[in-house]
């Protein structure tokens, strides 16, 4: 019996499909798949072998460029330059290498993480796992919808609370579009993300940024003060969140079923191909994101600045035409981000418990926090970086858990990780859990954000 048999079990040949179930968001229309049919017999070529197997990724990669990440980025830009360009760099060669073990996992076994914990943990470590992801998705929440009601609600001139819940109702209708099959979802959160990535081509020539700096700084290690390590974690934990680590092995489990080992490795490589397109666009939004704050904002804003602060100042140093293009973008993360958010919660409480509720109550029960934070006055920016640092150290859990799943040959067969790669990752998960601890000290001894 081979290694690949042993991982998951096989369909009769022929029988390929689309994944089912009662919550399977990866699952295709019968003709993506028999594209992917005839992508991995060799037939067809470029984009057509590949179209199939694109869309995971891409989901995944909006969780990387949530109103968390405008929160952090704008701030280190405004107060550090170009100098923290390097930790963006840093953050999403990480997301690369972790999304792509995650969208492994769901190819090599046909389970979800949340699936394999529910499956291999002792129950009470499921249930602690399970909570701590339900913290981190209620935390993501708090940047999605802040995110997108600040934008309404500067756009607009909506009631911050107001735009929360037409936030929350617009991104329920979204989530509709998945009874059509997923690939509408797919193309109009994909579309979002280039909406976003389209309007930081745009703030890029507004800003006119120092070139030279940007490639200096994108590789150059610093951190200057306490302010500066706090928000290091609070870019990491904006750029890899843990939601994503979840939902990318849901997206690929059934996505594409192999009938042999190597339709496995091949589906592993355009999956591969997926990961390194849509985690580049995300990184490089991110970079845009902080050279631009940097430009526009280092030296002529003092203290911390907020998103608010940022569209106002940008009008005057920028013009009206960058401020708006911000706030649009603002608005396509929150709504993507927020639709995102919604189904790896999903994924999420159905893999580690085994059911699932309501979208609509998922939405309105992780959308609380948040309206909550409206109604008490909270300052908005301040609540989107705490939600980041929530996030970093709501991380090791699914990074621990996927490095454990995927060294295991019994359950990955021939894509089981190779030594190197398990202490790569494992490396990742270590400074992650270093900066942890460096931001809870920093934390409780006051350290300010800048």
């Amino acid at each position: 019996m081979s290694d690949y048999v042993v991982s998951r079990d096989r369909r009769a040949p022929g029988t390929m499909k689309a994944g089912n179930g009662p919550y399977k968001p990866g699952s295709l229309s019968e003709k993506t798949v028999r594209t992917a049919e005839q992508a991995l017999r060799g037939n067809g070529n470029g984009l057509r072998r590949i179209f199939p197997f694109l869309g995971p990724a891409l989901i995944a990669a909006v969780a990387y460029v949530d109103p968390g990440n405008y929160a952090t980025n704008i701030q280190a830009g405004a107060t550090y330059g170009y100098r923290m360009l390097w930790v963006v760099v840093f953050a999403n060669l990480m997301a690369m290498v972790i999304q792509t073990l995650s969208a492994k996992l769901g190819i090599a076994t046909g389970r979800s993480l949340p699936e394999l914990c529910r499956a291999y943990y002792p129950r009470p470590l499921n249930w602690a796992l399970w909570g701590v992801a339900e913290v981190a998705a209620m935390a993501t929440d708090v940047a999605e919808f802040l995110g997108a009601s600040l934008a309404l609600n500067l756009l607009f001139g909506l009631p911050l609370f107001a735009a929360a819940v037409l936030t929350g109702i617009i991104t329920y209708l979204v989530l509709t579009l998945e009874r059509f099959g997923f690939r509408p979802l797919e193309v109009f959160v994909g579309a979002l993300l280039g909406a976003i990535a389209l309007c930081y081509v745009l703030e890029t020539i507004f800003s006119g940024p120092a070139w030279g700096q940007i490639v200096r700084h994108a590789v150059t290690p610093w951190l200057g003060d306490s302010g500066s390590v706090l928000l290091a974690a609070g870019i990491i934990g904006a750029t890899v969140m843990p939601h994503a680590v979840y939902l990318h092995s849901g997206l690929t489990q059934s996505r594409i079923v192999p009938q042999s080992a190597n339709e496995a490795v091949r589906i592993q490589r355009f999956e591969r191909v997926d990961v390194v397109v849509a985690m580049s666009l995300a990184g490089l939004v991110n970079l845009a994101m902080m050279f631009t704050a940097a430009t526009a904002f280092y030296g002529r804003v003092q203290g911390n600045i907020d998103i608010g602060q940022a569209f106002h100042t940008l009008t005057p140093i920028l013009g009206p035409a960058a401020a708006g293009v911000f706030l649009a973008s603002l608005l396509a993360s929150g709504l993507s981000s927020s639709v995102v958010g919604t189904m790896a919660g999903q994924m999420i409480m159905q893999g580690f418990v085994g059911f699932t509720i309501p979208v609509w109550l998922r939405r309105l029960v992780t959308m609380l926090p948040t309206i909550i934070l409206v109604a008490l006055g909270t300052n908005p920016t301040r609540a989107l970086v705490i939600s980041q640092v929530v996030l970093s150290f709501a991380l090791p859990a699914p990074l621990i858990s996927l490095i454990g799943f995927t060294r295991r040959r019994d359950l990955m067969g021939h894509l089981v990780n190779p030594r190197w790669l398990t202490a790569l990752v494992s490396g990742i998960a270590a400074v992650v859990i270093g900066l942890n601890v460096v931001l809870l000290y920093l934390t409780i001894t006051g350290a300010s954000m800048g």
